[in-house]
């Protein structure tokens, strides 16, 4: 069963097009937490009743020290909270300039170039009060982002030149449980099994943030699928998961149980079929979910289709019984 539920935009975010470009979404006491993935803010959305709205934006500039300045976009894909802490993660991902059907004559130059913005190999951590004011947090970036510990990686390195659409690295999701932060891949997918990292991050001073122990990897067989977003749910996590191409389809909710060890192999039968998502052609692409508290899953959508589009220039959701 699907219910729909409204997410009102300002007009500012009209303009910048968040609303049709969601990518992260979080539900705190205050209200629900959201980003797109062509700027360099969040946002906070208040119930009013019978949508959401009542739109706080915050700049990332003005409470961490991105590494590209405050304009250039940080692709944020994901938002988790814990312990009083709204944690963003941007995509750490490079990408290939778009073709332009207008101009075929420059297609293969531009498809030969490939571009690093280093506002996405950023992850951030910011304290937020009870009234849901954020304050000056930390960030994990520059020489020290998460990439450039995977160098050597006999896993992970081939892929850190690659785009994130050519199935290259590509962080999509962010969960924060008991200290311990998992980002879920998009890409690469190893042979069909997508891979989720465990960090552990630790204050390092002047508003930074650093890696303590050793990273983990888990190993999901995810039947090619590669993690879209992922949230808390008791002692499991839930994965969004879809393709890790420019493809539609297909994705899928399923529940995952963290194991133990350095690399952390999950068959199949591991993992728990929790929903089978709708998707459109070219559009409604699932990006973001949260568990609600009576239980039901909210998804937002990238691309949403117009049907989509609310005359008071809000996007619907979609709230999930399971």
């Amino acid at each position: 069963m699907v219910h729909q539920v409204e997410l009102r935009f300002d007009h500012a975010s009209r303009a910048a097009e968040t609303h049709t470009n969601l990518s992260a979404i979080r539900l705190s006491r205050t209200g629900l937490w959201v980003a797109g993935d062509e700027t360099a803010t969040f946002e906070h959305l208040t119930w009013t009743g019978d949508h959401y709205g009542e739109q706080r934006t915050f700049a990332l500039a003005d409470h961490v020290a991105l590494p590209a300045g405050p304009h250039d976009e940080a692709d944020i894909e994901g938002m988790a909270l814990d312990d009083g802490h709204l944690w963003l993660v941007g995509s750490h991902s490079l990408k290939r300039r778009r073709v332009k059907s207008k101009d075929p004559a420059k297609a293969a130059d531009r498809l030969a170039t490939v571009i690093r913005e280093e506002n996405r190999f950023i992850v951030v951590r910011l304290p937020v009060d009870d009234a849901g004011v954020p304050g000056r947090g930390a960030i994990l970036a520059g020489s020290r982002n998460v990439t450039a510990h995977l160098g050597d990686d006999r896993h992970l390195a081939p892929f850190l030149a690659l785009p994130g659409k050519d199935n290259g690295f590509d962080v999509e999701g962010i969960a924060v449980v008991s200290g311990r932060v998992y980002l879920g891949l998009r890409g690469p997918v190893l042979r069909g099994w997508a891979v989720v990292l465990e960090l552990r991050l630790e204050e390092a001073g002047r508003g930074r943030l650093r890696m303590g122990e050793p990273y983990r990897k888990h190993f999901l067989a995810l039947d090619g699928l590669g993690v879209r977003d992922m949230c808390p749910d008791g002692d499991a996590l839930l994965l969004l998961t879809g393709p890790t191409m420019d493809l539609d389809g297909p994705v899928r909710v399923m529940r995952w149980r963290p194991g133990p060890g350095r690399e952390d192999v999950v068959p199949a039968d591991a993992l728990e079929t929790v929903l089978e998502l709708p998707y459109g052609v070219g559009c409604d692409h699932p990006e973001g979910l949260v568990r609600l508290p009576d239980g039901r899953l909210m998804v937002v959508y990238d691309s949403p289709s117009p049907a989509r589009i609310t005359p008071a220039g809000g996007v619907l959701a979609d709230v999930f019984t399971v």
